[in-house]
């Protein structure tokens, strides 16, 4: 498995669904991209760049990030993203 460093976490994005919550079918073009991901690792946080920085962020945290945000990375036949903890902007309940 992957393990983020410093203040880096590892996510998945998930899959936008194909209906809206009244059964509409959307076509490809009406779809938004996905920004809404589940955190799957997360860095020790520490020390960066000279300041201290705590992990907000735990393992199974579902959040929208930064829509163009981190660097790509397949493992194991699997697509993930990995972002600075400041490139996530917000947790979903």
């Amino acid at each position: 498995m992957i393990k983020p460093l410093a203040d880096r976490v590892l996510i998945k994005m998930l899959e936008s669904e194909e209906t809206t919550k009244s059964g509409i079918i959307l076509a490809g073009k009406a779809q938004d991209n996905p920004q809404i991901a589940e955190v799957i690792e997360v860095g020790p946080g520490g020390e960066v760049d000279g300041k201290e920085v705590k992990m907000n962020i735990k393992k199974g945290d579902k959040v929208i990030v930064n829509k163009y945000a981190g660097t790509e990375v397949k493992y194991d036949g699997e697509e993930f993203i990995i972002v600075k903890q400041s490139d996530v902007l917000a947790l979903v309940y």
